[in-house]
């Protein structure tokens, strides 16, 4: 029997990547529909009844999480998200997957063996699944109303507020870390690491170890044949290193 399912997500050129994605690692999986919304994934998923629908955490009108928990008896879920493993730890329980956004063939290639496995033992998931997307909409819900939204630098013989939006990049310095603006630079005593958990996943991207772009400040991403990327910026002249372990990041640019 044929594996069919559906890809739900409200920017087409990622729905676009994950299908070609998915063409190459389970060449075949049919893929019987694909949805820019929340309404659009329930109506294909009633309609169509694949076994499987990967589902953005975050769409317009009915979230990926609705979603799931309408359908908690009618398919299996991947969801794809923007938040980093510590906000989605529960989703280990063995009846979901996830995939960080934007996603990676290694990481595909494991959601996809492990799809396989569940859909051998059962068509169907267990009877226990909308409890876990219950619980996980409440978790992941609290982990978005945490994430950092101003940074307090010192400012003449005060503190000045910079919005997390201002921000053009952070970048490693010494001891410290440089908060980098359109137009100025502000030290702070944060580390690289600790912004990395506390910033929004889904608009500050990690590129290299010293590192963290503001994604809504990209301009431009070129890479070389060393294996290296680099980013030019909408607001700043200076191009920023991305490292290859981060170049995934930009393969749907």
């Amino acid at each position: 029997m044929q594996i069919k399912a559906i890809l739900a997500d409200d920017e087409e050129h990622l729905i676009d990547y994950l299908e070609s994605l998915l063409g190459e690692v389970w060449p075949q999986l049919a893929i019987c529909g694909r949805a820019k919304n929340g309404h659009e994934a329930l109506e294909l998923i009633e309609g169509r009844r694949p076994h499987l629908a990967f589902l953005d955490v975050r769409m317009p009108g009915v979230c990926g999480m609705e979603v799931a928990r309408r359908v908690a008896k009618s398919c299996w879920i991947v969801f794809t998200t923007a938040y980093d493993h510590y906000a989605v730890n529960a989703f280990e329980s063995g009846a979901l997957d996830y995939l960080i956004k934007p996603v990676s063939r290694e990481r595909l290639e494991k959601a996809v063996e492990r799809a396989k496995k569940q859909l051998a033992v059962s068509l169907n998931p267990p009877w226990y699944f909308s409890e876990i997307v219950e619980r996980l909409m409440g978790k992941m819900e609290q982990k978005h109303q945490d994430f950092l939204q101003w940074i307090r630098v010192q400012h003449g013989g005060g503190v000045k507020l910079i919005s997390v939006e201002e921000v053009c990049y952070f970048r490693a310095e010494d001891k410290y870390t440089v908060v980098v603006t359109g137009g100025e630079e502000s030290l702070i005593s944060k580390s690289i690491r600790e912004l990395s958990e506390e910033l929004d996943p889904s608009k500050f991207w990690r590129i290299h170890r010293g590192a963290i772009v503001n994604v809504s400040q990209i301009d431009k991403v070129n890479r070389s044949v060393t294996g290296r990327g680099s980013i030019r910026l909408k607001e700043r002249r200076e191009l920023l290193v991305v490292s290859r372990p981060y170049l995934h990041l930009f393969k749907q640019m």
